[in-house]
């Protein structure tokens, strides 16, 4: 009897020596878990086309532009106007097989010249011209100054700069309501004359542009009038000098 009190009354010591030890090993309620502990995002995959549905099969099948400066080679989309057929206007490849609202889109590109963009949420404009469209466009542009930009095909024009986070409200020009990354170190991740990837989400009425893996623009669209919350994919071919713009690994993901 007497060793089992004495061994319970040790047990009780142990027990209230190690207490405060336990309290402070125990986080705060509220309090952030140790950082060994925390779950981090997962690293970005460019190629990953996880729910995405491919829209181009190496055919123009539902695609619809002006057969004289669109057409295929190699599963790649090719625009393209010459000194002996210029365009007289901006062209558009369109797609047809959906009108989506709520959605993300992946594609590649490279130019030689001139301007080039992704049309999104967009109209067509029959009064102007065959293959014409108004909306949201992901820009793009041989000398980069406008590469990964939101601007607006005839309409609001530039609503976002490289490196913009930008908000528009009812009636007026969109203002800048945060930095993403300086434009020029953005600049710095486009690959003049080679492949560059645009991941284009537009999901309500927030829309962002990411390029290569960075985010170069982003909008809130208050501007109900005006703004489009669902409407054609094109692909540009701008009025100007003779160029040459492809596109491949075209993917468009709903929701």
């Amino acid at each position: 009897m007497g060793m089992l009190l004495t061994f319970c009354v040790r047990v009780a010591w142990l027990m209230m020596a190690a207490l405060p030890m336990l309290m402070m090993a125990q986080p705060a309620p509220g309090a952030r878990p140790a950082r060994g502990g925390m779950k981090m995002p997962d690293p970005l995959v460019a190629d990953d086309h996880t729910g995405f549905v491919s829209i181009f099969d190496g055919t123009l099948k539902n695609w619809d532009g002006d057969p004289t400066f669109w057409r295929t080679e190699d599963n790649t989309i090719i625009g393209e106007s010459t000194k002996e057929n210029p365009l007289k206007l901006n062209t558009f490849l369109i797609y047809r097989g959906d009108k989506p609202k709520d959605f993300e889109l992946k594609l590649e590109f490279r130019m030689n010249s001139t301007n080039s963009g992704v049309q999104y949420r967009s109209v067509e404009l029959p009064e102007v011209g065959k293959w014409v469209l108004k909306g949201y466009q992901a820009d793009m542009d041989f000398v980069n100054t406008f590469t990964g930009m939101l601007y607006e095909e005839r309409g609001r024009g530039i609503m976002a700069l490289r490196g913009q986070f930008t908000y528009a409200a009812p009636g007026q020009n969109s203002r800048v309501i945060g930095q993403l990354q300086d434009g020029d170190e953005l600049k710095g991740y486009i690959k003049i004359n080679g492949w560059n990837q645009f991941h284009v989400i537009a999901r309500g009425n927030l829309v962002t542009h990411v390029l290569n893996g960075h985010v170069t623009a982003a909008m809130i669209d208050d501007d109900i009038e005006k703004r489009a919350l669902e409407g054609l994919i094109g692909l540009q071919l701008h009025v100007g000098p003779p160029m040459k713009v492809e596109f491949k690994n075209v993917y468009l993901k709903k929701y």
